[in-house]
């Protein structure tokens, strides 16, 4: 989860950005990972087996290219290099950011097909991974984590898409220094809020509670019955 301060404006729509970029543009690792990972399903199963960059050594904010090099990922590192992979496959790279009221926002991958929508996405908790695109809305999409986001002090408060091509200034698909302006930009943008009932919060909080107390160092795993990937 990405840790932000709450927007009240979203910044202005910019030019798109440079092109996208070509084969001769990436290294060999990178290209590899691009030919090897072509579907939203493929780029799942590649950054769910990374580990996650818990930033030991500092915040880091690492593009496509780093994080290939560093062999690891976060939330927002995981969906820059979800955009640059599935970009080369005919993807927008788009991101939405779920908007907590603990400031620890998490950021994923959209994607689209067939009308429905889904997302690409890695995360220290297991109901906050991707999703089959089978949702209608971008809001019944954000309403599949409702749930899952809860824990000691998460709950989901409103939502936000941002458009990477709009992003002028950075790099954020090969540059080897931290992707820092793209944090700015989803700090800067404009959330819609979304209303979840107490009662639901309250059922979500104690159940949540309740397995922590049994498995204390265990991530919570009992939400892979939903539609992940």
């Amino acid at each position: 989860m990405m840790a932000a301060q709450k927007p009240k404006v979203g910044p202005r729509p910019g030019r798109r950005s440079d092109p996208v970029p070509t084969r001769r543009a990436f290294r060999s690792a990178e290209w590899s990972v691009i030919e090897r990972c072509r579907t939203p399903r493929q780029v799942e199963d590649y950054l769910r087996a990374l580990p996650y960059n818990h930033e030991e050594r500092g915040e880091t904010l690492r593009t496509f290219r780093g994080v290939i090099k560093a062999g690891k990922a976060h939330c927002l590192e995981a969906a820059l290099a979800a955009a640059a992979i599935l970009e080369q496959h005919g993807y927008p790279p788009l991101l939405l950011d779920l908007e907590s009221k603990d400031s620890l926002d998490h950021v994923l991958f959209l994607y689209r097909r067939r009308g429905r929508w889904g997302t690409v996405a890695r995360s220290r908790d297991a109901g906050l991974h991707g999703r089959k695109a089978v949702f209608r809305t971008l809001r019944d999409l954000v309403m599949s984590y409702v749930d899952p986001y809860v824990d000691g002090s998460g709950r989901i408060q409103a939502y936000g898409l941002f458009d990477l091509r709009t992003l002028r200034g950075c790099d954020w698909r090969l540059s080897p220094r931290n992707a820092w302006a793209v944090e700015r930009a989803l700090i800067g943008l404009s959330h819609r809020r979304i209303r979840t009932s107490e009662r639901r919060y309250r059922e979500a909080l104690a159940r949540y509670i309740a397995f922590r107390k049994q498995h204390p160092n265990e991530p919570a795993t009992y939400f892979r019955d939903r539609t992940w990937l």
